[in-house]
């Protein structure tokens, strides 16, 4: 599958569950340690926030502390489609794949940010749709390709703690079990764990 369709399909699917989260949930707890559903939501909002001055060639340092703060306000369904929709047209301008993108971790390929904020999109977004309740079922064409990604990523990711230690599945776990489990989430997890 394109690269920039299958990220859009991880936006898609992130912002239908922010578009679902009913008013006395956003408190509830996540599958991310001391995050509830407001902070998870925030903090993929402030990501795709970010996406658009990265493409246009910005530093971190020059973005400094541009998007500090609560990125939701009053409407944070609205707020997450705002994001996503100026993410997702920095990305889709011509060129946009060939740059290279200054992030904190050092210069990157533009394809391989886009590859991170695939997962981005995916693992949050089953974050929260376990979070309140909606069907956690992802993609599964997103599902194979962030695997694929991933799966020559996953010890760096540890390493650099940018994932907790990977949970252990069953040995006949589907795709998307040994995915979530990869990113250190245990594919069984509800609220209450």
């Amino acid at each position: 599958m394109d690269l920039i369709e299958t990220y859009r399909r991880s936006l898609t699917e992130f912002t239908d569950r922010v578009g679902r989260v009913r008013p006395e949930q956003w408190s509830d707890p996540t599958p991310c340690p001391d995050w509830d559903v407001r902070t998870l939501v925030g903090h993929v909002v402030g990501e795709d926030r970010w996406v658009v001055p990265l493409f246009a060639g910005e530093t971190v340092e020059s973005v400094g502390d541009r998007f500090a703060g609560d990125q939701l306000g009053a409407d944070p369904a609205g707020a997450a489609r705002d994001a996503v929709a100026q993410a997702e047209q920095a990305m889709a301008a011509p060129g946009a794949l060939e740059r290279t993108v200054h992030l904190s971790a050092g210069d990157t390929p533009a394809r391989e940010y886009v590859q991170q904020l695939v997962a981005e999109h995916l693992i949050h977004g089953w974050d929260l749709a376990v979070a309140i309740g909606a069907e956690p079922r992802l993609d599964p064409a997103v599902v194979q390709e962030c695997a694929r990604w991933f799966a020559e990523r996953v010890s760096d990711y540890q390493e650099g703690n940018l994932v907790r230690p990977g949970v252990d599945v069953a040995a006949d776990a589907d795709e998307q079990d040994r995915l979530i489990a990869a990113f250190g989430r245990d594919p069984d997890w509800a609220p209450g764990d």
